[in-house]
């Protein structure tokens, strides 16, 4: 019983000096505007002007514009490919699978900042600098997500795959018709890592964009002037920035750790 009490406060007091930022960014955006300092207690009045005039400001709906589209369209480019290559890995056979297989998750320990330069050269030269191909096509690649897809059908029982072969189903259908509806959860799943990684990017953004009409959420916070904007209102563009992401998060954590526990290593 003493064990679990401090556990929990241990678990408590992380939580709050891991919440204290983001409290804190939150209060600051909501103080009258007029305030350039960081208040050190509870502000006497809160205001949202900060928010209408970040949100009123066209270089920043451009930013979030173009973050949508880079998030979404990688959420289901990525989930789409990921899923077609994870079934031929997990149910089809053929030579070389095994080999192509292990080929595409060592990329997994190579650095992302390895292989900035040779990507952002291929960009120049294909002539996709500053656009939405350049910034979302390198991206779908995603050795984590064919891993966790992969291990999820392979669970899955062969008695089904059996009876559609039986029934004549091709390899379109069978993906399209068994693996896509059982696979739902762990889809779910990665749309959210897919999307708070393409959210919250901003390397790659930066030096695609270098801050041009493709620059994301992230890389125009980092352009704002703070000699003209006060603290209030950078702290309510970061705020806007970040509230999506926890939003996400907050309404699937629990599948979120349900089918990274089930995504165990299978033979």
């Amino acid at each position: 019983m003493r064990s679990r009490f401090w556990l929990t406060g241990l678990l408590t007091l992380v939580s709050l000096v891991a919440a204290g930022p983001f409290v804190l960014m939150v209060l600051v955006a909501l103080t009258p505007r007029n305030s350039r300092t960081i208040p050190h207690a509870w502000p006497a009045s809160f205001t949202l002007d900060n928010f209408v005039q970040i949100l009123s400001t066209e270089s920043f709906l451009r930013w979030t514009g173009n973050t949508v589209i880079y998030s979404a369209v990688s959420v289901v480019a990525v989930l789409l490919s990921a899923s077609m290559a994870a079934y031929v890995f997990a149910r089809k056979r053929f030579p070389g699978r095994d080999a192509l297989l292990w080929s595409l998750l060592s990329t997994l320990m190579v650095p992302f900042h390895a292989v900035l330069m040779p990507s952002v050269v291929i960009i120049q030269l294909l002539g996709w600098a500053d656009t939405y191909w350049g910034l979302i096509i390198p991206t779908l690649a995603n050795a984590q997500a064919v891993l966790l897809l992969r291990q999820f059908i392979r669970a899955l029982p062969d008695e089904v795959f059996d009876a559609a072969r039986i029934d004549g189903a091709g390899d379109w259908r069978v993906y399209r018709s068994i693996v896509l509806p059982l696979c739902r959860p762990v889809l779910a799943t990665l749309a959210v890592f897919v999307f708070l990684w393409h959210w919250n990017d901003f390397l790659w953004p930066l030096v695609v964009s270098g801050g041009g009409e493709t620059g994301t959420l992230t890389v125009g916070l980092s352009t704002l002037d703070a000699g003209h904007l006060t603290v209030p209102e950078l702290m309510s563009a970061a705020t806007v920035t970040g509230l999506p992401c926890l939003l996400v998060f907050l309404l699937v954590q629990r599948r979120l750790v349900d089918t990274v526990s089930f995504a165990g290593p299978r033979r």
